[in-house]
């Protein structure tokens, strides 16, 4: 049976708007993945301090029956072929696409490579939006993670 997985896609470098849309596109040829939501496209500042161009960013819903691992693998690959290199040293570099696992209604996931739902989700009030406009209760989601984070778990449940 599909699950529904909501992925948030932001790119900074090139065509940025068809970055975008063949991830969307990628995503729903996945075996037994459909993409059956997505948010409107925002422009938003770059995190982590660098002078870098601004990000477009989107939260789509996917419905799979892939699990987290295999998923996961999927949207890196998707990132690859789209000219994206990962570099450790610099986690806030540009990039031409990013495909990160939000949510997974249902489910959350704690592995070395996935964390679910996303510990950045609290921090990220683009995502927030992107998720508000699919109508998904990630307030829910992130509730027990916020609370161990302090401040974040005001952001979490709502609160100015």
């Amino acid at each position: 049976m599909a699950e529904r997985v909501h992925l948030a896609l932001g790119s900074n470098l090139g065509d940025r708007a068809a970055h975008l849309a063949t991830a969307r596109a990628r995503l729903g040829a996945l075996p037994g993945t459909s993409v059956v939501a997505a948010s409107p496209i925002e422009e938003t500042a770059p995190l982590g301090g660098l002078a870098q161009p601004p990000y477009l960013n989107q939260m789509v819903t996917v419905a799979t029956t892939l699990a987290p691992d295999a998923l996961l693998a999927a949207c890196h690959a998707i990132e690859r072929d789209a000219g994206r290199r990962r570099h450790p040293a610099a986690r806030w570099s540009s990039r031409t696409l990013d495909i990160d696992v939000v949510l997974w209604e249902g489910r959350t996931v704690a592995t070395a490579a996935l964390h679910v739902p996303h510990p950045g989700l609290v921090d990220r009030p683009f995502w927030q939006r992107g998720l508000d406009a699919l109508g998904v209760d990630w307030r829910a989601s992130v509730a027990p993670a916020g609370a161990a984070r302090g401040g974040a778990a005001a952001v979490a449940a709502g609160q100015p």
